[in-house]
């Protein structure tokens, strides 16, 4: 039976020596990143995210939302 294509990359990445393994890692973050950002340029162009703005604008105008700087001084 041959070996998923998946379970051979681990296997690989696995017997990389530490500082290449690190250094892949944060090359697959960046991708991974990359494509998460095409994603949402991607919903948001085509009007998926309106609902939540619309709900973020009102939760604002209601005073729901506390400044970013209020909630991190006060972490």
């Amino acid at each position: 039976m041959a070996m998923n294509p998946v379970h051979e990359i681990e296997l690989a990445i696995r017997q990389l020596p530490a500082e290449e393994r690190n250094s892949l890692v944060l090359r697959i973050n960046d991708i991974y990143w990359d494509a998460w950002d095409l994603q949402l340029e991607s919903d948001f162009a085509a009007g998926r995210l309106d609902d939540l703005i619309a709900e973020a604008e009102e939760d604002i105008a209601e005073g729901k939302v506390k400044p970013l700087d209020e909630i991190l001084r006060d972490s």
